[in-house]
């Protein structure tokens, strides 16, 4: 299907048909969130990749976000500038000279998908023109492992717009600034403002996801929106500092491991604790 017949099928389409909410204090898939897993060998294997020589607050935060939540392992990639002030238990790749990770970085970024079940980019890079190379390239040679990338991370790969969005397994979870500029450099036709309501911004999103085979997780207006394959799921959230920490994303990390539906997985992860 090409992108006019895309655009035509959409524009068919009513909100009803595409758009649900969800009610803060009771679940839209209660199956999702009834069946966690209760062991924690069954509980699946997260990687979080981020972190630089002048900070990795966010990366501890969605270690420690990620075990509270339930995942049954976690393991953490930084520079390996960071090795004198963090426990030997992380995996250290190579750091450029700016204090991020190198290019050398790549084969222990191939090294996690072997172990993971979904790796979570989470920011904190710095931003500097090797690490957005290093995470171009794993993007586009990697594509089945599922990812999330969030926050700064989101920045540094915007230049390879086309084929992150185009990546299958790949989650974003995004401010509207952010989003704009990822539309901006595929030259989507539909522009995203902030004064845009919350009917216009399900729309765009049920359009973009038709179109591109991503997942989109948003905060806007006092709603939290996931998109994926035309399909928007939202919710009313008042508190955006969980999602510019990071946490949002940790949380859906987890959820996404045992919930192959990213939509299901990211609107239940909205109602844990």
């Amino acid at each position: 299907m090409g992108l006019a017949e895309m655009e035509r099928v959409g524009r068919a389409m009513s909100s009803s048909d595409y758009w649900r909410k969800q009610n803060p204090d009771k679940p839209l898939f209660p199956d999702v969130l009834w069946s966690k897993p209760e062991r924690r060998d069954a509980a699946g294997k997260l990687a979080i990749v981020g972190g630089n020589s002048h900070g990795f607050a966010a990366v501890a935060a969605a270690y420690q976000t990620a075990l509270a939540t339930g995942v049954g392992a976690a393991k953490v990639i930084l520079p390996d500038v960071l090795k004198k002030t963090l426990p030997p238990d992380c995996i250290f790749a190579p750091t450029n000279p700016s204090g991020g990770l190198s290019r050398e970085a790549l084969v222990d970024l191939r090294a996690a998908t072997t172990w993971a079940n979904l790796i979570l980019f989470i920011g904190d890079n710095g931003q500097n023109s090797e690490t957005a190379g290093l995470f171009e390239t794993f993007l586009a040679k990697d594509t089945e492992t599922p990812v999330m990338i969030t926050r700064d991370a989101v920045d540094l790969v915007k230049n390879a717009a086309e084929a992150v969005l185009n990546r299958t397994p790949t989650h974003l979870v995004v401010s509207l600034s952010q989003l704009q500029k990822l539309l901006k450099n595929v030259y989507y036709p539909r522009v995203v403002t902030f004064s845009q309501g919350v009917k216009q911004i399900a729309e765009t999103l049920h359009k973009f996801t038709v179109t591109y085979p991503c997942t989109i997780t948003l905060w806007h207006s006092g709603n939290l929106f996931a998109a994926h394959g035309g399909q928007v799921v939202s919710q009313e959230f008042n508190q955006p500092m969980r999602v510019w920490s990071g946490e949002i994303a940790a949380r859906a990390a987890v959820w996404q491991i045992w919930q192959r539906d990213p939509i299901q997985a990211a609107a239940t992860s909205w109602l844990t604790n």
